[in-house]
């Protein structure tokens, strides 16, 4: 998998350093999608918020953003989301400026973006807006037959369905500028990364990590929605801690053209909601801290198991529940709530930070029973093996050689047995 580039377009604010608001589109729209409802927020105003900037994206392959022509993952679209923020920031400020939290907003795939924000960079999310999404869209095999059919016919064989899935019954006839404007879009889509647009929906599925979400988030359903059902969305919302949930009546999948003054009034209540980032100091994530009390024990626990699956795997987690005995039923309930509930879920560092700090922990403390272990969950969490090695051999400055040494040798270890487990899990071949 790769991290695709992405480009978008940035509506600078009035003056100053203005809070960022950053807007995902649906697959097969470009950034016009958002349009109708950033001149809506600007006509309703937003006084907790008067000098907002907003960057729209495209996904790869639709409007400006390049086309693509390896597979990527939603995740790897949400840390392009990151670079894309990272490189407007220094384009507006500076090389050396901060990195920058913002207020992110997404319908459908650009939803599922969002999702993967909150659960992997919950450190830059100053709150989190999911349209017509769902933790899983769709299935597997429906994403897999829409690739294969726009690799053999092109977007053009797409303009009917989607004119079905994106609009209520009527509004095409009661707005045809805008219906048509969007389906003529669809046509100027590059086909093969809409199909691997197709393949990264056919691979997502974080009904389980969505719990570990700490930010600020609310969940926005089309009541005529056939393609992320107002109860998809319900469910969403229940699974987030703390989340609100919204439906805006008699649209579909892309309430944004269909009633985008409804849309903005819900975004403009979302951003009244979360204080505004006040300066390239302010500590990432500090606007977005949430309040422990808020949440149950059962929460908390839900929450640390979600994370803790995330970023060890299941086959560990099961592994360490089918262990769990009298005398350590205290211990696991124990670690589960404070390290992966209380901890592991704070916004105010994202994973791959925290798998650094671990690795490192566990190298100065000398606990190389958990290191393989880690390693392995670092990679999970985004880490590449180069970047692995580096944060070992950077330990061996402050922790020591031998045991930057010790480290070494057991990432080198846990990597030629994940390379066995992939050699002996790949497909044999077969003759054509």
């Amino acid at each position: 998998m790769t991290q695709p580039l992405l480009r978008g377009t940035i509506r600078p604010g009035p003056a100053g350093r203005a809070s960022l608001l950053v807007l995902g589109p649906s697959l097969g729209t470009t950034t016009t999608l958002w349009d109708p409802v950033v001149d809506a927020l600007g006509a309703l105003g937003d006084p907790a918020h008067p000098d907002l900037r907003v960057l729209s994206f495209d996904l790869p392959g639709h409007g400006v953003s390049p086309a693509a022509r390896e597979p990527f993952t939603v995740a790897e679209l949400a840390d392009a989301v990151i670079a894309l923020v990272d490189s407007a920031t220094a384009a507006a400020l500076g090389p050396d400026a901060a990195p920058e939290s913002f207020h992110y907003a997404g319908i459908s795939l650009g939803g599922a973006v969002g999702l993967e924000l909150g659960i992997r960079h919950p450190g830059r999310l100053l709150s989190l807006t999911v349209v017509c999404s769902a933790a899983r869209i769709g299935t597997a095999e429906g994403w897999h037959e829409r690739a294969a059919q726009i690799r053999a016919s092109g977007t053009p064989s797409m303009v009917i369905g989607s004119a079905e899935r994106w609009f209520a019954p009527g509004f095409l006839e009661r707005d045809p500028a805008a219906g048509a404007g969007a389906l003529n879009r669809l046509l100027d889509i590059d086909d093969e990364s809409y199909a691997l647009c197709c393949e990264a929906l056919a691979a997502f599925d974080e009904r389980d990590a969505v719990a570990g979400i700490a930010v600020q988030t609310l969940c926005v359903a089309g009541e005529l929605d056939l393609a992320t059902p107002s109860a998809l969305v319900t469910e969403l919302a229940a699974a987030i801690p703390g989340a609100r949930f919204a439906e805006i009546a008699g649209v579909a999948h892309l309430p944004s053209l269909e009633r985008p003054r409804d849309l903005a009034g819900l975004l403009r209540e979302q951003l009244a909601a979360t204080p505004p980032a006040t300066s390239a100091e302010q500590p990432i994530g500090l606007a977005v801290a949430q309040d422990p009390s808020a949440r149950t024990a059962a929460e908390v626990y839900t929450a640390g198991l979600a994370v803790r699956r995330a970023v060890l795997g299941d086959t560990h987690v099961d592994a360490a529940t089918a262990a769990i005995t009298p005398e350590t039923a205290d211990f696991q309930d124990f670690i589960t709530r404070y390290a992966w509930g209380e901890i592991w879920t704070r916004p105010g560092l994202d994973r791959r930070t925290r798998s650094f700090l671990t690795l490192a922990c566990l190298i100065t403390g000398g606990h190389e029973h958990e290191l393989a272990m880690h390693v392995r969950a670092a990679l999970t969490n985004g880490l590449s093996r180069a970047e692995i090695s580096e944060a070992m051999l950077h330990t061996a400055i402050y922790a020591g050689v031998p045991a930057a040494n010790s480290a070494l040798s057991i990432a080198r270890t846990t990597f030629a047995a994940l390379d066995a487990e992939a050699a002996a899990s790949a497909p044999t071949p077969t003759l054509p």
